[in-house]
């Protein structure tokens, strides 16, 4: 498929497809032939492809991470927040994960097959 056409299904701009299938290919998931008639393929077996593995190919930090600027510290909730969030958002990130690691693209393909019918 090409990017114009992955980016016009998902409703989002071919430049951000682009770039999220530049690191897809990286990680060897994705390979690309350029030209007319070229377009992207999946390159691995789906079956074997979890979400858990697109998403640590192509997110660079933590969906859960603190607000980059210090809280201030002369309020009562500012100076302890991160400190209660810290360890939720371990806790989150590491279901999440878990819950990623256990889907994988062909199940997401099935899933989209019965929808069609």
């Amino acid at each position: 498929m090409t990017s114009e056409y992955i980016a016009g299904s998902v409703n989002t701009n071919p430049v951000v497809v682009r770039r999220l299938l530049a690191l897809l290919r990286e990680a060897g998931f994705v390979t690309s032939q350029p030209g007319n008639g070229g377009g992207w393929e999946l390159a691995v077996n789906p079956e074997k492809l979890t979400l858990e593995k697109v998403r640590q190919a192509v997110q660079e930090e933590s969906p859960f991470s603190m607000h980059s600027r210090q809280p201030n510290q002369r309020c009562p909730v500012g100076k302890k927040i991160q400190g209660v969030l810290g360890p939720l958002y371990v806790r989150a990130e590491k279901a999440m994960e878990g819950e990623l690691a256990k889907t994988t693209v062909q199940s997401l393909l099935s899933a989209v097959q019965v929808a069609e019918k």
